[in-house]
């Protein structure tokens, strides 16, 4: 007998990780609203954002409801020239105010439909959508351009981090990578990757020195307050410093510096695209994808999981796992 389909059921928050303890529900394809259609998920990714929202660390959360917001999987039901096409996205929405992906059927507005490449695997293609949102988002609100350009990327081996390095090294930036005891890139480039050490205080000095004391045009901190400072002393005069994240709220700043230096800083939160706009960053990553430009990242067959270990994968991500985890409806 065929297992039926299933999905994930978050009632309300859980109070601590020893109290994640979603349901497992049996679910029925449901019938596509007018402008909708309905996507039979293949493969989805665990986020640390889907983790913090099932622990209630996202405050306009809706409840009950399905988690995850990636996914890749086939068109089962819709307008007829989307049916049987297999397709990838994601979407601040998805898992937040509305039903996501850690489940087997998926509604999504036909304009957040987006046909994956044949060639990405669907656990390799369910792991692009908030990495690659989140950090086309932040350089395009930068203003990178590439060719010229200087971008310093904390937290380079990280999942936004290696998206980052592969949207700057694609365009033609120089690309400068941060990294605990000088770890070297870890993920696919158009070009190389300068590593240099976070665990020591002159981050900033050493960047001058490969900058020739110019500085870089683009501080893309994906680790929040502990490389706060550090990225505002690297940037160039008009620099720009993209913040996504941090482990703590308040952080000195030094204003007067900060005016007289002409910077910016800009704060990136994917959870506010939803999926139709997350689609339309999709559909401009798309041309990168197929000529390989672009990479998905790795996803071992071990880290793909029915939903039925859907807890264990949930705490490994929120522990900070660097493995994507992928799970299987």
């Amino acid at each position: 007998m065929s297992t039926p389909p299933r999905a994930l059921r978050l009632i309300t928050k859980a109070a601590s990780p020893d109290a994640l303890q979603p349901s497992i529900i049996d679910v029925m394809q449901p019938h596509p609203p007018d402008g909708s259609a309905i996507v039979e998920v293949l493969a989805a990714a665990i986020n640390p954002s889907d983790v913090k929202a099932a622990m209630g660390m996202m405050p306009y959360a809706v409840w009950p409801r399905t988690p995850g917001r990636d996914y890749a999987g086939r068109v089962v039901a819709g307008p007829s020239e989307w049916l049987g096409e297999m397709v990838w996205g994601t979407g601040g929405d998805l898992g937040i105010t509305r039903d996501g992906t850690h489940g087997r059927y998926l509604v999504l507005p036909v304009e957040a439909l987006v046909r994956k490449p044949a060639h990405i695997s669907l656990p390799c293609a369910a792991t692009v959508g908030v990495p690659f949102v989140t950090a086309y988002e932040g350089l395009r609100r930068a203003r990178m351009t590439g060719q010229g350009q200087t971008i310093l990327v904390f937290g380079s081996n990280g999942k936004v981090g290696q998206a980052a390095v592969q949207l700057a090294t694609r365009v033609g930036a120089r690309v400068i990578g941060v990294e605990r005891n000088a770890v070297a890139y870890a993920g696919h480039a158009s070009g190389s990757v300068e590593v240099i050490n976070g665990s020591h205080t002159d981050i900033a000095q050493q960047v001058m020195s490969l900058t020739d004391g110019k500085g870089v045009d683009i501080a893309y901190n994906t680790v929040g307050s502990p490389y706060f400072a550090a990225a505002l002393e690297c940037l160039k005069v008009g620099g720009t410093q993209v913040l996504i994240s941090t482990p703590d709220r308040n952080v000195p700043f030094d204003i007067m510096a900060f005016y007289r230096r002409d910077l910016q800083m800009l704060g990136v939160d994917s959870l506010k695209l939803d999926a139709r706009q997350c689609a339309d960053i999709f559909r401009e990553l798309l041309p990168g994808f197929e000529d390989r430009s672009l990479a998905a990242f790795d996803v071992s067959d071990a880290c793909v999981v029915p939903l039925e270990h859907a807890v264990p994968a949930y705490l490994k991500v929120l522990a900070g796992s660097m493995e994507r985890l992928v799970l299987a409806p």
